[in-house]
């Protein structure tokens, strides 16, 4: 492998607490001597990178990632939390290694037909929005996770990321016995011993253990099977970890190699640094972070054996108009817990069917909920793709502005009634409710921004001018 051109971190690397003797004895096969230069690129800084949301506008002027086209470097990692456009939806604080899911689905040849695809494992929504980024508008993402709290964060992040056509679950990946090949891509991003965040998180180091290697590799075992079920004949799976275990990565994918899966390889370049890994009919690429720019990680891709067919859809839901909803693209409407959703149509039986066998926590996009005798429009609506903007009055305000209004303020108004849409630099943020001489906030409590100060400096793009236009 040539690696003139893949990023190596500075020489002058700070100490560093070492690798678990154990883990260096699994690595020197792996590496041979590169296993010193590893363990100085620990303790290293981490990387800072960004992924674009390629449906709204903004655009920021930095160093790209060479393996994602909406991955973006920062200089240093700033205050996130204080810009409103991370909370419009408008990029995703991502790690830069896990990016390199877009050339490996790229290589599936998956991308281009409307299909159903699972993020198994999805929470926080790293994967998810990537994932619902470049699939066709058409297609259906299902996004699980089976941690209730998680599973709340990874709502979150794909309402603020506002593709149509999302369902999030909330359930046992043993759930999925129940929709035996429904899905024509699934992309298992597996729970694991986490070596390769032993630079980003600390914690990660402390609770390193041969025995939690063994811990993992059992519950992948369980996990990947019951995915490989809910595969389609000719169906692609992505497997995805952050370690650098053989036994939680070819090993584990060995059993599905002998079951007549089949490897994709995508080819990367080689001046990305990702270390190519062949054997046993498996092809992946192992990320070392003194080979990458980016943090340790592993990602393979399998195809089930079979004949995959693109789907042949037709409607099968009835379509209803509406409140907030762009009048061209018509939904059908699911009524779920006092919420109403609205998804395509043409995945009306799908996602029946998902609600009952999986446990389904929003079957769609949401677009109005209950409160009194009243529909109000749901928080998700303000920063989807469906919103018809011209059925609301809106609410321009400058950065200073929108922070009071993340953190739950008011805003001030004149003779102010019924429901408003904040916009910032062009993007739309939630809503408020006229009060006369105020705007009542209707900014989520749990999203609220709760810390009074930044710790650290704002984003470059702080106090952009507000933009003109639709998205």
């Amino acid at each position: 492998m040539s690696r003139s051109k893949a990023w190596r971190p500075a020489r002058n690397s700070a100490p560093t607490t070492g690798l678990p003797e154990a883990l260096r004895t699994t690595l020197a096969p792996l590496l041979g001597e590169e296993v010193n230069a590893l363990e100085r690129s620990l303790a290293e800084p981490s990387p800072v990178s960004i992924r674009v949301n390629p449906f709204k506008p903004f655009r920021p002027e930095a160093e790209s990632v060479p393996w994602c086209a909406t991955g973006h470097y920062l200089p240093e990692r700033p205050a996130f939390t204080f810009d409103p456009l991370l909370h419009a939806g408008a990029y995703y604080v991502q790690e830069a290694s896990s990016m390199l899911l877009e050339p490996v689905l790229k290589a599936s040849g998956m991308l281009e037909h409307d299909l159903i695809a699972l993020d198994l494992c999805a929470a926080p929504g790293g994967k998810s929005t990537h994932l619902r980024s470049l699939l066709t508008p058409g297609s259906l993402l299902v996004a699980n996770e089976i941690d209730r709290r998680r599973a709340g964060v990874l709502q979150e992040n794909l309402w603020k990321w506002g593709q149509p056509n999302t369902v999030v679950c909330n359930s046992d990946p043993s759930d999925l016995e129940r929709v035996e090949s429904l899905f024509d891509l699934i992309v298992l991003d597996a729970p694991c011993s986490g070596e390769g965040m032993f630079r980003k998180d600390p914690f990660a180091r402390e609770q390193w253990s041969t025995e939690l290697v063994r811990q993992c590799a059992t519950t992948q075992r369980g996990i990947l099977e019951h995915a490989w079920n809910a595969l389609a004949p000719g169906g692609t799976l992505v497997y995805s970890t952050c370690t650098w275990e053989p036994a939680e990565n070819e090993e584990q994918l060995a059993a599905l190699v002998a079951l007549g899966a089949t490897a994709i390889d995508p080819a990367f370049d080689p001046a990305w640094g990702a270390v190519r890994v062949e054997a046993n009919g498996i092809i992946g690429h192992r990320c070392y972070p003194h080979r990458v720019k980016g943090e340790g990680f592993f990602v393979a891709a399998l195809r089930k054996p079979g004949t995959w067919a693109a789907r042949e859809l037709k409607s099968n839901g009835t379509t209803t108009p509406l409140h907030g909803v762009r009048p061209e693209m018509a939904q059908h409407a699911i009524v779920h817990q006092e919420i109403t959703y609205a998804i395509d149509a043409r995945w009306a039986g799908p996602v029946h069917q998902l609600m009952g066998n999986v446990h389904v926590l929003s079957p769609g996009t949401p677009v109005s909920y209950v409160k009194g005798d009243r529909q109000r429009p749901h928080p998700a609506l303000a920063t989807n793709q469906l919103l018809d903007r011209a059925a609301f009055t809106t609410v321009e305000v400058n950065e200073q502005q929108a922070i009071a209004y993340l953190r739950g303020e008011t805003l001030p108004a004149k003779d102010a009634s019924g429901e408003a849409l904040v916009i910032y630099a062009g993007l739309p943020l939630g809503w408020v409710h006229g009060a006369g001489n105020r705007w009542n906030n209707a900014w989520p409590d749990a999203w609220r921004i709760r810390t009074q100060q930044p710790r650290s400096g704002r984003v470059s793009w702080s106090g952009i001018a507000p933009r003109t236009g639709t998205w």
